[in-house]
């Protein structure tokens, strides 16, 4: 019975970043060989990294991604190597090249081109339409598939399998939404139950705009039972020993009976030079450990964990050092500051109160004291000198006219302008606080709460937000979000004895009518037919609606569920369907 060594090599690299991944490529795929490994599978795209949108019509881009390729391929001995790159020939190919002994022997091309949610690849890449072919690694037959092909039960896994591959390679780049690991888990054991193959499913991980990928790559038995799984939101190198079972029992077995179509070619990755005096690594090597299968995380972690991790990746791939934070003693910007230390450090975090004429003491004293159990730096800048003299500025144009939600958004914005000062002087990029109720439904100020470089909590409901902040609790030695910020009502505090619910529904009345509304895409009739109140229900889907505009103006955020504001929803501004 064969047995391979291989190494799941689960990385962090950036988009366009074409030397720093190649730097990570190689030295991944040296642990690999030291280890004695056979086979390294690396994520889709590895080389560009992804998605790398419209640097594919640079052709300089293509090239340089060829020769940074060639890199990897040269550096490769008798441990092969599978990489993501792009292609060009007639047309641009998402790709994967299998690379041994100091070159590339051979090249796939995806087939299931996925056109749907945050994916847009038919905009840049052709089919892959050249019949694909079998490689034959340490002796066994090894098929090569990309991300979206394993996600068709008709797709290249099935043709591969029916020409007797042993061991099937799927790399990917597949981005984090709740819950999506056991989603891909269940899919994946079913590939490789169907295809009585093996299967070396390989993640990418790290943030990328708004996307998150997650890794939690995975290596499965012929039979579909998972064997070895990498952890969530973290480089990895999964090195596992795979006894491959001569599959040809099963498949006689199988009431789908026996393949028909003729058979993929099968290539060797090594030349008769090389295969008469170069022993497989693997052979005679120490047994390695039982494989891990690392945890599944609690729902609220994996959601914290990915937005520190799209959060840290969005700051250090754009080259943000320090972040600035308004302060207001809520529990918006209280979980925002919570995470920003955790993905950055405390030392590069800067709170800033701004309180007002109707700012409460406690929302003071709340911001000052989570500044001091998070160990950042925090300041005080009170926005009443600019408040009163703005008033009194446009006091004559305003005469004969009652004080309404305009005298309310001028302090939101003279708080906005005051953080993109700080941020002006002193390079830090501001963390917007709005969480994705508050997007949805427009409960924000245009050029004021909106502002910002990065929105953390875009894609988190209120009702989760306190959720984090009450996992985030239980972590460490002791809390460090005052319980005060978590009891107090919701408020802006931006006029007398302000609450949230009197401009809203309660959250937790408003948030199921938005997810259902925003990630189900459920209609007023089908909303209200699930029982929620008619009224409610319509004026929700008419504030939603109404503050499209808004949205197209605020800062990107991590995207955590299903379906997401942004690249993820796009729906349009001049909007007659209602």
């Amino acid at each position: 019975m064969p047995r391979l060594r291989i190494a799941s090599c689960q990385l962090n690299t950036r988009v366009g970043a074409l030397d720093h991944n190649v730097e990570l490529i190689l030295a991944a795929l040296e642990q690999a060989s030291e280890a004695g490994c056979d086979l390294a599978v690396f994520p889709e795209l590895a080389i560009t990294g992804y998605p790398p949108e419209d640097l594919l019509l640079k052709p300089g881009f293509i090239a340089d991604n060829r020769a940074a390729l060639e890199k990897v391929a040269a550096e490769t001995r008798s441990c092969v190597a599978v990489v993501g790159f792009v292609d060009a020939d007639r047309d641009l190919y998402n790709a994967a090249a299998v690379c041994a002994h100091g070159e590339v022997v051979g090249i796939y091309h995806k087939r299931e081109l996925p056109n749907y949610a945050v994916f847009d690849e038919a905009r840049y890449f052709a089919r892959g339409q050249e019949p694909a072919q079998l490689w034959n690694v340490g002796g066994v037959r090894v098929g090569v598939s990309i991300c979206e092909d394993a996600w068709n039960p008709a797709g290249p896994i099935l043709d591969q399998a029916d020409s007797g591959a042993e061991l099937i390679v799927n790399l990917n780049a597949s981005p984090y939404f709740e819950g999506k690991l056991a989603r891909r888990e269940r899919l994946m054991a079913t590939r490789a139950a169907d295809a009585s193959c093996a299967l070396v499913y390989v993640n990418q991980v790290g943030g990328q705009d708004e996307l998150v990928f997650d890794g939690g790559s995975m290596v499965f038995d012929a039979d579909g039972e998972l064997v070895a799984r990498s952890p969530q939101f973290t480089e990895d190198v999964l090195i596992v020993d795979l006894d491959v079972d001569p599959v040809y029992r099963k498949r006689l077995l199988d009431p789908r009976g026996r393949p028909t179509d003729r058979l993929l070619p099968v290539a060797v990755t090594r030349s008769e030079e090389v295969e008469a005096t170069d022993e497989r690594r693997s052979v005679g090597a120490a047994p390695l450990p039982a494989p891990s299968i690392a945890g599944v995380l609690d729902p609220d972690e994996e959601v914290y964990r990915a937005i520190v991790v799209g959060t840290r990746d969005y700051l250090v791939k754009n080259g943000f050092g320090d972040v600035v934070i308004g302060l207001s003693g809520g529990i918006d910007s209280t979980l925002v500051a919570a995470i920003a230390v955790d993905a950055i450090g405390a030392e590069h975090v800067h709170g800033v109160s701004m309180p007002s004429r109707y700012s409460s003491d406690h929302s003071r004293s709340d911001a000052a004291l989570l500044a001091e159990n998070l160990g950042i730096e925090f300041r005080t800048i009170a926005i009443e000198p600019a408040h009163a003299a703005e008033l009194e500025m446009l006091a004559p144009s305003f005469e004969g006219r009652d004080a309404d939600l305009t005298e309310e958004n001028l302090q939101s914005r003279i708080r906005g302008l005051t953080l993109m000062a700080l941020s002006n002087k002193f390079g830090w990029i501001v963390l917007s606080t709005g969480n994705k109720s508050e997007v949805a439904v427009g409960y924000a100020t245009l050029y004021g709460d909106t502002i910002g470089g990065y929105s953390v909590l875009k894609d988190v409901y209120k009702t989760r937000v306190y959720d984090l902040c009450r996992w985030r609790n239980t972590q460490g030695p002791s809390p460090v979000i005052p319980e005060g910020v978590i009891d107090k009502p919701p408020s802006a505090e931006l006029r007398p004895d302000q609450r949230d619910d009197q401009s809203l529904p309660p959250y937790d009345v408003l948030d199921p009518i938005l997810e259902g509304y925003i990630e189900h895409d459920r209609t007023v009739a089908e909303l209200i037919a699930r029982g929620h109140d008619e009224a409610i229900v319509r004026r929700v889907a008419k504030l939603v609606d109404g503050a499209e505009y808004k949205r197209r103006q605020s800062p990107i955020g991590v995207k955590v569920s299903v379906k997401a504001f942004g690249k993820d929803r796009r729906l349009p501004i001049t909007n007659g369907y209602r």
